[in-house]
């Protein structure tokens, strides 16, 4: 099932970017094989695989890197897959024997995924971070909030957008390169490199000095009345992106304001006294009766949905956007395919399939119950 079918991957676990990554190609298809620490230090929360919505579509072995023989497990996986991805610091992987220039000696078409926040090299290379400090230093939290302070995105630009979307690309286009040309190689796909690439279209409005770098007095910040969110009369909130002039028009008419006198939709500083105005309309009214006036028109209007209401929507229940595993609620694989249709498979226990991995990667039942026995695979 899905277009990725017949890729073997092996990912060594990690948090983050790193399990979306493989989430996304398990979910097209791949062959996914996680390999699981033996004896992780997991908190509680995590345990249970029905929540690890990341975790899903992959099979699962356990090995201890650290005891002899674990890296030699790892890498004769490697030896027969399309790929590895790892999730350490720069050096790491070298240390633990599966870096990429053992595992490409031993499999020349190997493509080599590293995930990391700051990249292979520069000053920062080794430092800790989490996705807040990734998109710190490309501008995009600087760029985001009130004009009070920066507000981190919950962690969807640096973690997942710049850095799990970046690796299953970079994947992507290694395994692609490597059919044409039958070598392999290294991917660096970095957290703030990607951070910085979904922030290219703000570089160049501010390149054109049509994007002021204070947060709170640009288009798409918050600053413009006509690109924002509105609380309605019973709490809840809408949000409307009425950019283009005839998207504008409408919104005045459905709002009510078409005969008043207004000032030019992009007269910036009139800005503030517009939004004060919307927000007086938008508050005469319940979200749902917003809804049944503006939904569905040209006026870019969306009521906004909590995390419990967004399945509900008749718009994701017609498209089948969200799937039920093992009675979680969760987002459905993206993108769709016409003809590989693409399936959800839960996410498995740690170490569910470490015999049934190993012996399809050529481990005889002697090898097994040896690295059993000293405790490298469980």
């Amino acid at each position: 099932m899905g277009p990725l079918a017949g890729i073997k991957l092996i990912e060594v676990a990690g948090i983050g970017p790193g399990p979306m990554a493989a989430m996304m190609l398990g979910d097209l298809g791949a062959d996914i094989v996680r390999v699981d620490r033996v004896n992780p230090n997991t908190p509680a929360r995590y345990a249970d695989p029905r929540y690890n919505v990341h975790g899903r579509s992959r099979r699962s072995i356990a090995v201890d890197l650290q005891k002899p023989g674990g890296a030699e497990v790892v890498l004769r996986l490697a030896d027969k897959a399309d790929g590895l991805m790892e999730p350490f610091r720069p050096g790491v992987a070298e240390r633990l024997g599966i870096g990429p220039e053992v595992a490409l000696k031993r499999n020349p078409k190997l493509v080599y995924g590293r995930m990391t926040g700051w990249g292979q090299e520069g000053p920062l290379a080794k430092a800790a971070g989490h996705d807040i400090n990734y998109i710190a230093l490309t501008g995009a939290l600087h760029a985001i909030g009130t004009p009070e302070k920066p507000v981190p995105p919950l962690n969807l630009v640096g973690d997942f957008g710049g850095g799990g979307m970046l690796l299953a690309f970079g994947m992507v286009c290694g395994l692609l390169e490597t059919m044409r040309s039958g070598q392999g190689q290294v991917v660096d796909a970095a957290m703030v490199d990607g951070a910085a690439a979904l922030f290219g279209g703000i570089f160049g409005m501010h390149g054109a000095g049509i994007w002021k770098d204070e947060r709170g007095l640009n288009m798409l910040d918050g600053g413009a009345h006509f690109y924002g969110t509105y609380e309605t009369s019973d709490g809840k909130f809408v949000c409307i992106g009425s950019i283009e002039p005839q998207f504008y028009k409408l919104l005045l008419e459905k709002t009510g304001l078409a005969g008043e006198k207004l000032p030019d939709q992009h007269d910036r500083a009139n800005w503030g006294r517009m939004k004060e105005r919307l927000a007086e309309v938008f508050r005469g009214k319940t979200r749902d009766e917003w809804c049944r006036i503006m939904e569905g028109t040209d006026i870019c209007f969306a009521p906004v949905l909590s995390i419990a209401e967004a399945p509900e929507h008749p718009h994701a229940k017609a498209r089948g956007a969200y799937v039920d595993v093992q009675g979680v609620r969760q987002p459905g694989p993206a993108p769709r395919f016409s003809r590989t249709r693409t399936e959800v498979r839960a996410a498995p226990e740690r170490g569910a399939h470490t015999d049934e991995v190993l012996g399809q990667y050529g481990f005889d039942a002697g090898e097994i119950k040896e690295l059993r026995k000293g405790g490298v695979v469980g």
